[in-house]
């Protein structure tokens, strides 16, 4: 068996318990955390997840967030100044790109379709490191969490800390970790 496979059944067997509905938003996030060297492959195999997540009677949105940069500095009004002094781009990365990424994935948790049956799925974050940190969007966002948030997080996972391509210190988060070595079932 694979480690994506591996992942996915793990996910498997959380995903298909009952759900609790009175737990803290922070505690509707599931993260699953891999080798940075597979996100090319969990992307390639993201389906097994969905057809996981299916079985198990929930809706699958899924929500991109690798061109969130891309997309946020083309509407910026002074990129090309940004460009010529890119130090004077970290004020407006801590404040108006984490609420832009954001505002992409509470898009998708609110839409009409997004039900307390959903998973929300969301692939790219290992494409904020630099701009933004995703415990910064986490936390604009789990107020509209309706069923669940699945993070699909290039890092490490030790002793409740998340590090992103294991190059940050890690933040403690009260999601679900999903692991190669081990499934956090709350």
């Amino acid at each position: 068996m694979s480690r994506i496979q591996q992942l996915a059944k793990s996910y498997g067997q959380h995903i298909t318990t009952a759900w609790q509905r009175t737990i803290a938003d922070s505690q509707r996030v599931i993260i699953i955390v891999y080798d940075k060297e597979l996100e090319r492959d969990i992307l390639a195999h993201k389906g097994e997840f969905e057809i996981v997540t299916k079985q198990a009677n929930h809706d699958w949105i899924e929500v991109n967030v690798a061109p969130a940069f891309a997309e946020w500095i083309a509407k910026t009004e002074y990129r090309d100044a940004y460009f010529e002094s890119p130090d004077d781009l970290q004020l407006k990365l801590e404040s108006d790109f984490t609420a832009f990424v954001a505002g992409k994935i509470r898009a998708a948790l609110t839409q009409a379709d997004a039900t307390e049956s959903s998973v929300v799925s969301v692939f790219g974050v290992g494409s904020l490191f630099a701009f933004t940190r995703v415990s910064q969007v986490l936390k604009l966002i789990e107020s509209s969490i309706r069923g669940r948030l699945v993070i699909f997080f290039p890092g490490q996972y030790e002793q409740n800390n998340y590090r992103l391509l294991d190059a940050r210190d890690g933040w403690n988060y009260l999601a679900v970790p999903i692991t190669l070595d081990s499934v956090g079932l709350a």
